[in-house]
């Protein structure tokens, strides 16, 4: 089976040794999306709006593999804090749509850049 990078100018770079996402069969894996504006190189304040620029980075890669947020079937949501996930959570629900994907939720010591919220998914194609 092959594998093919996707890319998109509406995301940052990778910011190590992997890709952003890869397409593979009839499956989209999106890499954990820091919530970093590609056009401003920075990141919003808050997780709420961290949370959105994640999400809006997951999009533009999977429309740049010709896909969408309604093809997501699994995503997993890293948060700095366990307390922001009601904020996290809230942006999260006005993006997807029944059935929503499954989902796994981890605190975790520290993300990349000091980022609040990371996000990562499946996707169909």
């Amino acid at each position: 089976m092959q594998k093919e990078a996707i890319t998109s100018s509406a995301v940052p770079a990778a910011i190590g040794p992997y890709s952003a996402a890869l397409h593979t069969g009839e499956l989209i894996f999106v890499s954990g999306q820091l919530p970093i504006d590609a056009s401003s190189g920075t990141m919003p304040d808050g997780v709420a709006a961290q949370t959105a620029q994640s999400l809006a980075n997951i999009k533009a890669l999977l429309e740049a593999a010709g896909s969408s947020l309604d093809k997501v079937v699994k995503t997993t949501v890293f948060l700095q804090n366990m307390a922001d996930f009601a904020a996290m959570n809230e942006v999260y629900a006005k993006v997807f749509n029944a059935p929503f994907p499954t989902r796994s939720a981890f605190a975790v010591a520290a993300l990349p850049k000091g980022a609040l919220v990371e996000i990562e998914c499946i996707a169909l194609k």
